[in-house]
C-alpha cells in the first residue's frame, strides 16, 4: 500500500494585478475573468511507498512547498486525484500552526489535539517534547518572543512525537545550529528505522543523498526526474551549472588569448577514464583521462591511509579558455561530496589554453587516516575565476578505490593529527616546552 499517490495532479493560483481586482470578479454579473492563472504544479503523478524516505529537489519558486502544502492537506488540488494514507505530521513553514501569544507549552497541546491526539497522550509525550527541543524557561513564554531557531526546535520536536505515519519536512532543519542539525538527522534515522514515511525537501544535496530512498525532481513545476539519489541529484546539478553556466557567458566577456602557431601538447598524458556514472559541461573542454598514482607513477590498487597520492587529470581545449581551472571531488560511498579541491583553490593559475592545446595537472595528495570504503574521484574542467566559473566538463566517479583497514579504530569518518599533553600550561605563561605525549 502506497503512502502518498499523485495522480493527474495540478495546481493553480489565481493572479490579480490589483487586490480591487477579485472583488470586481465576484461581484461581476457575467463573471468578467480579471486575474491570470499561475500553475504552481502540472500534472504530476508518481507515488510514495510506505516506509520510504523520499526527497524532493528543485530551485525556488519550483512547486516544492506546494506539494507538501497539498499532501499536509492545507492546499486543494486544481485539478487530478491526491490520495494520502496515514497520519500527517509537517514541519513545514516557521511556526506554522503556532499561536504567536501562547507559551511553548500552550502550542504543544494545540497541536497535539489539531493532529488528532487526547490530552492524556499529548501528556505521555509532553517530557519528550520538552527535553527534544531544548529551549529552557522559553517553554512558559508566548512564542512571539522566541528566535526563529527556537520555533524550529520546538516544531521540530512536536512533529516527531506525536507518532507520525508520513512526515513532511520542508527546509525547516537549514535554520537550526550545527548541534540541533546532527539532532535532527539522528531522529530522522531513527524514524526511518521505524518505518515512518518521510517526505524531504532540502537545497542540501549532501542530505538528500546520506537518507533519501528515492528523489524527485521538480522543473518549474513539472517532473523532470524521478529515481535513485545519486544519479537524480547528478543531473539536477548538471542542469544548475549549465544554467549559471550560461548566465555567465552572457554577463561576462573575456578576451580571447593570442594566437599561437601549434597546440601545447603535456609531456605525459593520461587517456583513459574507468567508469562515467554521468558527464555534463558545455563542451568547450574535455576530461582525456584520470588516474590516482603512487609517487613513482605506479597506478594504485587501493588507498593506504597516511600516505601522499598523486592525481592525475589530462585534459584538453577544444576552445580558447581564457582561466581553465582544473581539479576533482572526492565522494564516499554514500556519494556525499567528501572533499575537493582545485588548481585555482591551490594557488595555481593555469596558462590560458587554445583548441587542441592538451595539459596535465597532478593533484599531490596526503591521505589522512579515514574509516575504510569505498572512495571515487570526480574531475572536471572549468573555465574562469572561482567567483563564476563555467563548467566545461566534470565526470562523475571517475576512479573508486577502496580504502584499507587500519590496526586502530577509526571513530567517525576520519582520525585527525593530534597530540595529548597532560597538565601542560598554554600560551604566554609557558617559558618551557611541554611534555608531551604521543598517540598512535
Amino acid at each position: 500500500m502506497t503512502a502518498v499517490e499523485f495522480q493527474g495532479v495540478s495546481k493553480s493560483y489565481a493572479i490579480y494585478d490589483a487586490p480591487g481586482d477579485r472583488l470586481k470578479e465576484l461581484l461581476s454579473f457575467n463573471r468578467l475573468k480579471r486575474h491570470r492563472d499561475f500553475w504552481a504544479l502540472h500534472d504530476l503523478s508518481f507515488e510514495v511507498k510506505r516506509g520510504e524516505t523520499f526527497c524532493i529537489v528543485g530551485e525556488n519558486g519550483s512547486g516544492k512547498s506546494t506539494m507538501l502544502q497539498m499532501i499536509a492537506g492545507i492546499l486543494p488540488a486544481t485539478s487530478g486525484t491526491l490520495a494520502v494514507n496515514g497520519r500527517v505530521s509537517a514541519l513545514l513553514e516557521l511556526g506554522a500552526g503556532f499561536n504567536q501569544e501562547f507559551t511553548g507549552r500552550d502550542n504543544v497541546y494545540l497541536n497535539g489535539s489539531i493532529l488528532g491526539l487526547t490530552t492524556r497522550q499529548i501528556d505521555e509525550r509532553y517530557q519528550d517534547i520538552e527535553n527534544f527541543a531544548e529551549i529552557g524557561d522559553f517553554i512558559n513564554q508566548p512564542v512571539k518572543t522566541y528566535s526563529s531557531g527556537m520555533v524550529v526546535r520546538l516544531a521540530f520536536a512536536v512533529a516527531i512525537n506525536v507518532d507520525p505515519e508520513i512526515l513532511l519536512v520542508d527546509e525547516a532543519l537549514a535554520v537550526g545550529d550545527i548541534y540541533f542539525r546532527q539532532r535532527c538527522m539522528r531522529k530522522v534515522h531513527e524514524l526511518r528505522a521505524r518505518g515512518v514515511t518521510i517526505l524531504f525537501v532540502s537545497h542540501a544535496v549532501s542530505d538528500v543523498k546520506a537518507i533519501g530512498d528515492r528523489a524527485l525532481w521538480l522543473d518549474h513545476g513539472r517532473l523532470r526526474e524521478i529515481g535513485e539519489p545519486d544519479a537524480v541529484i547528478s543531473r539536477y546539478l548538471a542542469a544548475m551549472t549549465e544554467k549559471d553556466s550560461t548566465y555567465l557567458r552572457a554577463r561576462v566577456v573575456t578576451d580571447a588569448p593570442r594566437r599561437r602557431s601549434g597546440p601545447v601538447r603535456a609531456p605525459e598524458i593520461v587517456e583513459t577514464i574507468p567508469n562515467i556514472d554521468h558527464r555534463f559541461g558545455d563542451g568547450r573542454a574535455e576530461i582525456l583521462g584520470i588516474a590516482v598514482l603512487d609517487e613513482q607513477g605506479g597506478r594504485l590498487p587501493m588507498l593506504e591511509p597516511n600516505s601522499r597520492i598523486v592525481v592525475r587529470i589530462s585534459v584538453r581545449a577544444k576552445a580558447d579558455l581564457a582561466l581553465p581551472m582544473v581539479g576533482f571531488m572526492l565522494r564516499n560511498q554514500l556519494g556525499m561530496d567528501f572533499s575537493g579541491t582545485n588548481s585555482a583553490r591551490e594557488g595555481y593559475e593555469l596558462a590560458a589554453m587554445q583548441p587542441g592545446d592538451i595539459a596535465t595537472v597532478d593533484f599531490h595528495v596526503d591521505l589522512p587516516e579515514l574509516y575504510p570504503a569505498s572512495f571515487s574521484f570526480s574531475p572536471a574542467i572549468a573555465d574562469g575565476p572561482l567567483s563564476g566559473y563555467t563548467m566545461c566538463d566534470w565526470i562523475d566517479n571517475a576512479v573508486a578505490l577502496q580504502m584499507s583497514r587500519q590496526e586502530n579504530e577509526i571513530y567517525g569518518y576520519m582520525h585527525l593529527p593530534c597530540r595529548v599533553e597532560v597538565n601542560a600550561r598554554l600560551g604566554a605563561e609557558s617559558n618551557a616546552p611541554p611534555r608531551e605525549k604521543h598517540v598512535g
